[in-house]
């Protein structure tokens, strides 16, 4: 049971079996119920069920976060959204971590068979089993910021919205997002005509860092009335800021770009060479900033009391 969002913490720390999910589930469905809020479990693609707050038929936003549990790393899932080149840098290292013991098992089992086809099939076995192992593998039990802190917040801000409010707002945890967006892919496909005008914020990775940037689209930056809503959450602290990224290299890989008015929201560090996110994949994700919930449940509520976008 829930008594706070902030337990989801400590009661539910990994959501990656069908059981701790479903366990999820339940305690966000009962809590959800208690706070007033219509709560439908939806079935998506390879076994994803999306948990639903509210109505999405009538809503004008979004409020979203993925619950899955990502599966352990040796290396971080370094993201440096607004910097091309060490983007790049570490995506052909990550790459190469996957080809080259893969090659030489490869190399090892062509060479022993004295058979290069087997050798081959050996590779692309050893690849396939790596791939799995990212994306299915043992569960990382450490996930404070990846994303037990975009669900705390998306709870926090549907338990704080005011009732008079509550129309205005749908408010969806998706599942597997891990695996490749599916759950917010499977969304999409059942709710397509409602989704294609409403603003979504995305919560993904947003309890470690003092610089909370919001990634909206190429729609929602040629759209005034929805960067209006925007322009309403920035806002600067002596230790923390929420700023919009508009210019310049800029991708943020989550949920919100399954949306054509997606906007990612995700709190970053900052060092020489720019904005990046670390230690998420792995046993040091152990960090989630209350400050950071409490920054974006008073500025997405504030942006979405207002009535910028009709």
């Amino acid at each position: 049971m829930l008594l706070h969002p902030m337990d989801v913490l400590t009661q539910f720390p990994v959501r990656k079996t069908n059981g701790q999910k479903q366990a999820f589930r339940d305690a966000v469905q009962f809590y959800g119920e208690k706070l007033g809020y219509p709560v439908t479990v939806e079935k998506g693609r390879f076994g994803a069920r999306n948990l639903l707050l509210g109505n999405p038929e009538t809503a004008k936003y979004l409020v979203t976060a993925h619950y899955d549990t990502c599966a352990n790393m040796l290396l971080p899932n370094l993201i440096t959204p607004c910097n091309f080149l060490p983007f790049l840098l570490y995506q052909i290292l990550l790459t190469l971590c996957m080809l080259v013991p893969a090659a030489l098992v490869g190399i090892f089992a062509g060479v022993i068979a004295q058979q290069p086809q087997l050798g081959e099939l050996a590779f692309l076995i050893t690849l396939f089993a790596v791939l799995l192992l990212m994306m299915y593998g043992p569960a990382n039990q450490h996930n404070a910021n990846d994303n037990t802190s975009g669900v705390v917040t998306l709870l926090e801000i549907a338990k704080t919205l005011p009732k008079t409010q509550r129309d205005k707002v749908s408010f969806v945890l998706f599942d597997l997002e891990e695996a490749g967006l599916i759950g917010s892919s499977s969304y999409y496909s059942k709710h397509k005509r409602e989704s294609r005008n409403q603003l979504v914020w995305n919560l993904d990775c947003v309890g470690e860092g003092d610089h909370i940037v919001f990634f909206p689209s190429k729609k929602v930056r040629k759209d005034g009335r929805k960067m209006q809503v925007l322009r309403k959450c920035i806002t600067h602290l002596p230790t923390k800021e929420i700023t919009i990224r508009l210019k310049g290299f800029s991708f943020y890989p989550s949920d919100q770009a399954n949306f054509p008015y997606g906007v990612g929201i995700a709190a970053l560090k900052k060092c020489k060479m720019g904005l990046y996110l670390d230690r998420i994949h792995t046993s040091k994700d152990t960090v989630l900033d209350e400050t950071n919930v409490n920054i974006l449940r008073a500025a997405i509520i504030s942006a979405i009391t207002c009535d910028g976008v009709q």
